[in-house]
């Protein structure tokens, strides 16, 4: 059960149960909107020897599991993180990392390494010398676009890795698929590749919810913010209705409190005002509906409520830094053919 900080008056008759439910209703909202796209998938085979680096991609995130054998997890800062079979990695911000045998092993680029094809747009890396009978460590890696939508704003905050044990406590719920996903690796059975790229991409979503849901109580920002059930109604009120044009009062009315401690509190937990964070929440939503939902211009900015399509394209511009066609063109001509690798 997530404790509420005390950071706005109390309302008598809010339960514990409904300060649950509320902020559930919120991290509901959030992987509604979080969207992940597989771009690469590689099942990897090694002998004792092995070292992997991964390059830093910004708005995508690395996915790792270890079915067999152990490896160390070395970030780009010099931490360390020791994994053995079962363990499972996400890496959120797309950081820059590499996967070792040892911390003297000779490392790799994984984008450099043959890749044999096991069938249509699937093949597997196999680095295990000849002479051995059997790998010493099977793992499965998906690099995916990961974008939080509306609350792009949670990105920033995640740590740099996430990992989850073989009792998987610390992410609830993420146990159970990663043991499917070992059982596709080890039976090899027809089409495990899309099943094992999907589940993949459910693990990284359970990943980000038990981030939420048991993070550290010294959480700040929007993080902050969805574990307080006041501000989680305003916040929830603005991601449900992006398009109406919402004021300062109607959005503390939503939490149950005065206009000027709803003003204060938001801007002290969150960093910008209500009405600039209701902007910023439109033009993300607006980009993630262009580039990913592929709706028109005139379609979005009828949506978000806007008269024209030219004040729609003003507010673009001055909240993403470039118009909403730009930004559209750019996403297209550097997406990445996509790929399945097993």
């Amino acid at each position: 059960m997530m404790q509420t900080p005390i950071v706005l008056i109390k309302t008598p008759n809010m339960t514990e149960s409904g300060q649950f439910a509320l902020s559930s209703e919120l991290i509901s909202e959030l992987l509604t909107g979080m969207r992940l796209r597989g771009v690469q998938y590689r099942r990897v085979q090694t002998g004792p020897s092995f070292g992997l680096g991964f390059e830093h991609r910004s708005a995508h995130a690395y996915f790792h599991y270890l079915a067999v054998g152990t490896a160390i997890l070395r970030t780009g800062d010099g931490a360390i993180h020791h994994l053995s079979a079962g363990d499972a990695v996400l890496v959120p911000q797309g950081h820059g990392h590499e996967l070792l045998s040892a911390l003297d092993a000779t490392v790799q680029n994984i984008d450099q390494l043959d890749a044999a094809p096991l069938g249509e747009a699937v093949s597997g890396v196999n680095t295990c010398p000849s002479t051995l009978s059997t790998p010493s460590a099977i793992l499965f890696y998906g690099c995916m676009e990961f974008d939080l939508g509306g609350m792009r704003a949670l990105g920033k905050l995640m740590p740099n890795v996430m990992v989850a044990d073989t009792g998987g406590q610390s992410y609830p719920g993420l146990g159970s698929i990663l043991d499917s996903i070992k059982y596709e690796i080890c039976a090899g059975r027809i089409g495990y590749a899309g099943i094992m790229a999907r589940l993949a991409e459910v693990a990284a979503s359970l990943f980000v919810r038990g981030w939420v849901e048991c993070g550290s109580e010294s959480a700040q920002g929007l993080m902050a913010a969805l574990r307080d059930p006041r501000l989680a109604r305003s916040i929830l009120a603005l991601h449900r209705q992006p398009g109406r044009e919402w004021t300062v009062a109607e959005l503390a009315a939503e939490s149950h409190v005065s206009r000027s401690v709803f003003a204060q509190r938001f801007q002290a937990t969150i960093g910008v005002p209500p009405l600039r964070y209701a902007t910023e929440l439109r033009m993300r939503i607006a980009s993630q509906w262009l580039t990913q939902d592929n709706l028109s211009i005139d379609a979005v900015a009828q949506r978000l409520g806007y008269t024209s399509q030219a004040a729609f394209s003003r507010a673009f511009k001055r909240i993403i830094g470039q118009p909403p066609g730009a930004s559209r063109q750019t996403r297209r001509s550097s997406e990445p053919v996509q790929s399945v690798f097993l």
